[in-house]
């Protein structure tokens, strides 16, 4: 019995030690177990490269007449008729309105009686001296009587000079009679009709003609974006016209887009101080007369070659809720590290990086969601016509998401 019982707590205490034993052995193979470290996540990115790109700016405008002529009364009287049409087309010198040309016909005639009557005076006072010179040589008359003699000859000749100048001035007045139009052009309502007394001391207006082939538009760009044209050109960066050489192409207010090219004609010198832009005026063909002034246009500005641009897609810069522009890099360990970035303007889709970036960068345009600053990242070339699932193109204020 006794035997028994020893047997039983040697068996007991066995398989106590056995079980001891392999929860050691158990724990000892968790503690020996590796930790796995989580995968690099992988960014598609595209190398920056310089390429020359076309400069271009929209900006705001309006069109203005390339010629405008008030047409205003240059002498008194009643308007007898009125012969043109009103909106239609005149020609220069083409005969607009008639004044009354009575009195001014009546003026002229007599400055030509005293234009006659002056001359008459001359040749009696030359005659006078003719003689006169032959009698005071034989002593016959005073020298004095002479000199005034020779006095009134030259009195006399200014009283022409004066005549004559008379009757042109009244030959003009009654031309003024006849309003005509002084440039080429399209005429618009009548101001005055037959019947009516105009003024030439208050320089009454009568109509208004317009020229509008060709037609002005005058451009509105703040003065940042004109420096910065400036400074482009400048530095040799820019390959721009001259004046007259800029194509300047035009959407009309409906959004389609005008059929004929013009020039830039200049920029201008001064900024209004209230709106900080500058006037830049262009010049289009408007032969069809589709322009007319004071309409609202947008004008694309053709400033010339951009020769170091840096083109990234559209998904390559994000903005902040400032509105800074930054982009995503992978630096030469194939870190992650954030640049901010000159970037105000489009060219086929991608971004045009002004500065910021330098060529050869490899800049993220997928997935930067999973690779923070800082973060180690494994670099793919990105496919330009591989769809970025992991990040889209964001408009100016909105943050990149993190």
């Amino acid at each position: 019995m006794g035997t028994t019982t020893n047997v039983m707590e040697r068996s007991r205490c066995v398989l106590v030690l056995g079980v001891l034993a392999l929860s050691v052995t158990v724990a000892g193979c968790h503690r020996a177990a590796p930790v796995a470290a989580p995968p690099i996540p992988e960014v598609k990115v595209v190398t920056a490269q310089r390429t020359p790109v076309a400069m271009t700016t929209e900006l705001p405008g309006r069109t203005s007449a390339f010629l405008v002529a008030q047409v205003r009364a240059r002498v008194d009287g009643i308007v007898l008729k009125r012969e043109f049409g009103e909106g239609g087309e005149v020609h220069v010198n083409q005969r607009l309105y008639q004044i009354d040309p009575m009195p001014y016909r009546a003026a002229l005639q007599s400055a030509e009686a005293s234009l006659a009557r002056a001359r008459a005076s001359l040749e009696s006072a030359r005659a006078q001296v003719a003689r006169d010179e032959a009698l005071v040589a034989a002593n016959a008359i005073s020298q004095q009587r002479y000199v005034n003699d020779f006095a009134a000859q030259g009195e006399a000749a200014a009283d022409v000079e004066a005549a004559i100048a008379a009757v042109a001035v009244a030959r003009i007045n009654l031309g003024y009679t006849d309003v005509v139009a002084p440039i080429e052009g399209r005429i618009g309502a009548s101001v005055v009709t037959p019947g009516a007394y105009v003024q030439a001391g208050e320089a009454t207006l009568m109509s208004t003609i317009q020229q509008i082939d060709p037609v002005y538009v005058d451009l509105s760009q703040t003065s940042v974006e004109g420096l910065q044209l400036r400074q482009l050109i400048a530095s040799g960066r820019l390959r721009a016209g001259g004046a007259g050489t800029t194509q300047v192409r035009l959407i009309l207010e409906d959004g389609s887009s005008y059929a004929r090219t013009g020039t830039l004609e200049f920029n201008g010198i001064t900024v209004d101080q209230g709106t900080g832009s500058i006037v830049v005026r262009a010049i289009f063909p408007n032969p069809d007369h589709v322009l007319l002034p004071g309409m609202f246009v947008r004008a694309i500005v053709d400033h010339g070659i951009d020769v170091a641009a840096v083109l990234i897609p559209q998904q390559g810069v994000t903005h902040d809720r400032t509105g800074r522009a930054t982009a995503l890099v992978v630096d030469a360990d194939n870190k992650v590290v954030q640049r901010t970035v000159l970037a105000s303007r489009m060219f086929e889709g991608q971004w045009v990086v002004d500065s910021g970036l330098a060529e050869g960068d490899r800049v993220i345009v997928s997935g930067a969601q999973r690779a923070p600053p800082g973060m180690l990242v494994k670099p793919v070339a990105f496919e330009p016509d591989e769809p970025a699932l992991s990040q889209t193109a964001q408009p100016p204020g909105a943050p990149r998401e993190q």
